[in-house]
């Protein structure tokens, strides 16, 4: 399996891939009507230019596994770190999630997740990222935000 850049050709694929990751989530809070489940192609091909996004694909080609992330400020937002279905608990996750922050290379990295995704908020504290807010967004949806922040060590000629 390799990380790569996601190239426009790809979207059909990563939001097919959306789609079927997030049903799990969506099952977990109640509502399928949480935005990975409603995005549609033209909202994530007018979204694409502003984001860097990476796929984790198979050696035959299959992509697996997508994140994005949008840089504002000098944090890095990263946003639907997803894996296929059957494939998840393999690393591709923590793998994905530490090439975006590589590929994203800011001071503070930032997401979110369900509250009850106990899983999920697991793989962000295993890597470093810590909770700051949790607020209620949709009926029944509540969701917490994690951060991590990056010291750089100065160099000193």
């Amino acid at each position: 399996m390799k990380i790569l850049p996601a190239e426009a050709g790809d979207l059909p694929a990563i939001l097919a891939l959306q789609k079927i990751a997030f049903e799990s989530e969506a099952r977990l809070v109640g509502n399928y009507e949480i935005p990975p489940m409603t995005q549609t192609l033209a909202d994530l091909e007018q979204e694409f230019s502003g984001l860097v996004m990476l796929k984790a694909v198979m050696d035959d080609g299959e992509i697996v596994g997508s994140v994005r992330a949008k840089i504002e400020k000098g944090t890095a937002h990263v946003g639907r770190l997803m894996v296929k279905p059957g494939l998840q608990r393999q690393g591709i996750g923590s793998r994905l999630l530490a090439a975006i922050e590589k590929a994203c290379a800011q001071n503070r990295h930032e997401l979110f997740t369900s509250v009850k995704s106990h899983r999920n908020v697991a793989l962000y504290e295993k890597a470093g990222y810590r909770a700051f807010k949790e607020a209620e967004v949709m009926p029944g949806v509540r969701l917490v935000w994690l951060e991590k922040k990056e010291e750089f060590e100065k160099v000193e000629d």
